[in-house]
């Protein structure tokens, strides 16, 4: 057996005189290879629970209801469906998108591989959360405030995004996607690609429009919002061309209009538990008097702040447009008159890159609130078909308390936080101005 040879001198030499600077980063490298090879290995984990989860079941009424509106697109088109049915309140690429997959299910070859509807509307949100696994990955090395492993292993692995994904039915995930790509476009200093996804993030679900002030000001600031607005633009005005041109009021009731359910989430549901009959309704159509003053002082409320947040906040760095996005999210849960359950994926993302133990929290109340809801609509546990059959309160209470309730403490800890560290903060901005932070 042959020993292994002594280092010579020289080795040694060049091995001591070696400055602690050189090697620092290769550790850290090495560092970040290690994280990114485990944070990879439990994204695919995820997406593999999360087929197997759409390939054995059918999901919620969201699904049912989603074949519904294809069938309608396929047969009848895409005027017809949102003049006839108020409830397709979807974005004109979302109906395309639909209307293929109805068209692929049922071809000969995917139907005799019993590759049904449900599965390949799960599927894509499937590859979009990996997507988005690595966009965040990539953020988080990105910016000055690292994200610990632990909390990207929780996000890659995260309960609430396995039942919302895997089983809900929904394309959540994949405006998420778009628009956590749209902020890594913010760091990396790309304003036409953070134009390109943030339109698309649009296109998917017509929420991310709430962003653009943020957006907006942000690039502004840096005289290149240009570069931002005409990519923006022209996505728009390309996938939204039809609607605009042909059926424009159809569109606008049934898309810009769209409102959620009221008395499930926060402010309107604690109003529907003074059992005033004017706020005792659970609908998303057809409001009372008192229901439609609430919900309208809310949403005014929500557009101004986040107005507040782009325009004070514009100055800032690029690591604070994350923590922006996050606190525009944080304000839209507390003070929104509906919020459905497969909500709860939008701000994920934004609120790890803002406070890992904040998310920790929102995501463990998150997964309880979700599981208890589809456990209580499925009838039992594996899950197969979940269907509202509308006993809101045993179905939604008291569960929802839980999230919303963090986002409450969260939002004044952080608020109680700057303030004690800088007694100038500005309201809304929850960081000091100064001008000469830009970036």
């Amino acid at each position: 057996m042959e020993l292994s040879q002594p280092p010579c001198p020289e080795d040694v030499v060049v091995l001591v005189e070696k400055p602690a600077s050189a090697i620092t980063p290769a550790a850290s490298q090495f560092s970040e290879r290690r994280a990114g090879f485990w944070v990879a290995l439990a994204a695919l984990l995820a997406a593999a629970a999360k087929a197997t989860i759409a390939w054995n079941t059918i999901g919620t009424n969201d699904v049912i209801t989603f074949y519904q509106f294809a069938a309608s697109l396929q047969n009848h088109g895409l005027e017809w469906t949102y003049v006839h049915n108020v409830s397709f309140n979807h974005p004109p690429l979302t109906a395309y998108f639909l209307r293929g997959i109805y068209h692929l299910a049922h071809l000969p070859f995917v139907q005799e591989n019993a590759i049904s509807f449900p599965f390949l509307l799960r599927l894509p949100g499937i590859v979009a959360d990996l997507i988005t696994v690595w966009a965040v990955f990539r953020i988080a090395k990105s910016v000055e405030s690292k994200i610990p492993t632990w909390a990207l292993l929780v996000f890659a692995l995260s309960p609430a995004s396995l039942m919302i994904t895997g089983f809900h039915g929904n394309t959540d995930p994949i405006m998420v996607m778009f628009l956590t790509i749209a902020t890594l476009a913010v760091v990396r200093d790309r304003p036409i690609l953070c134009g390109l996804f943030f339109a698309l993030s649009c296109q998917i679900k017509i929420i991310p429009l709430l962003f653009l002030p943020i957006f907006f000001f942000f690039w502004t600031e840096r005289r290149l919002a240009f570069k931002f607005v005409v990519p923006t633009a022209l996505i728009f005005l390309v996938l939204w061309a039809q609607p605009l041109f042909n059926f424009p009021i159809a569109f606008a009731k049934n898309v810009l209009s769209y409102g959620s359910f009221w008395g499930l989430w926060g402010v309107t549901y604690w109003l529907r538990q003074t059992g005033w009959s004017e706020f005792g309704r659970v609908t998303y159509l057809q409001f009372t008097p008192a229901q439609a003053v609430v919900g309208t002082v809310l949403k005014l409320s929500i557009i101004a702040i986040v107005l507040s947040i782009g325009w004070r906040r514009r100055y800032l760095g690029r690591q604070s447009l994350l923590r922006s996005i996050a606190y525009a999210w944080i304000v839209f849960f507390i003070l929104s008159p509906g919020v459905c359950a497969q909500y709860l994926v939008w701000l994920a993302p934004f609120v790890l890159l803002l406070s890992p133990t904040f998310f920790g929290w929102l995501t463990a109340t998150s997964s309880l609130f979700l599981f208890f809801f589809y456990n209580a609509i499925a009838d039992k546990f594996p899950w197969y078909l979940a269907i509202s059959h509308g006993g809101h309160n045993a179905e939604w209470t008291p569960w929802t308390a839980w999230p919303w309730g963090i986002l409450i403490a969260g939002l004044l800890i952080f608020w109680i936080n700057a303030k004690r560290e800088n007694p100038s903060l500005r309201l809304l901005s929850l960081q000091p101005f100064d001008p000469e932070s830009r970036r």
